[in-house]
């Protein structure tokens, strides 16, 4: 009963975590709409949020913390890293050729893996919620066992989120039939990735 607890815990903060509007969300969107490479995509997030989970609960999230000149510098590759992503968006929603043609959305499988790698570990609010976040809570368990079921429901929270999110988004094709959708999707995906960017160079402690 108490494994069962803990892995219901684990589902509950990780999903509550996860569902939040962010980078890694909005990219996993846009390749579903899109309907490319989305496997690829699903399970690189899924892996990754998988691996920075257990290394998490393992006790990096300590390590994390007591190093401030390796947040610094994930804060600013990230920001930057944001900031391009956002500028192509804005260029795709004004740029007559790339409207909502499917075809022009479309990239290679290693690019879109290199993407949403660089969306997920360029990001250091991801170490701060699954690594640092979930992690401090995983210390009320006493036997590793309960470790194991609380991150272990965390990671299908992550799973069951991203096949959701990923498979689901084509249930709006219809909707992005029309250029003006894609247009709004884009700016909305650059206003994001721009926010995101500037919150996380107002965040950094220089």
């Amino acid at each position: 009963m108490e494994l069962l607890a803990a892995g219901a815990r684990g589902f509950a903060l990780g999903l509550g975590l996860i569902v939040a509007i962010g980078a890694q969300n909005a990219f996993v969107l846009e390749r579903g709409l899109a309907r490319n490479h989305v496997l690829a995509v699903v399970l690189v997030c899924t892996l990754a949020d998988a691996a920075l989970i257990a290394a998490g609960v393992a006790g990096l999230g300590t390590l994390i913390t007591g190093a401030p000149e390796i947040v610094r510098l994930v804060t600013l590759g990230g920001a930057a890293f944001l900031a391009v992503y956002a500028m192509l968006a804005l260029r795709r929603a004004f740029h007559p050729d790339a409207m909502a043609v499917r075809g022009a959305r479309l990239m290679s499988r290693r690019a879109a893996i290199g993407v949403v790698l660089g969306l997920t570990f360029l990001n250091p609010h991801v170490y701060l919620d699954t690594v640092v976040l979930l992690g401090s809570l995983s210390a009320r368990y006493g036997e590793a066992s309960e470790r194991t079921a609380y991150a272990g429901g965390a990671m299908i929270a992550s799973a069951v989120w991203f096949v959701a999110l990923g498979y689901g988004a084509r249930l709006l094709a219809p909707v992005f039939v029309r250029p003006a959708a894609w247009r709004i999707l884009d700016v909305s995906i650059a206003a994001v990735m721009a926010l995101l960017s500037i919150t996380l160079l107002m965040s950094a402690d220089f």
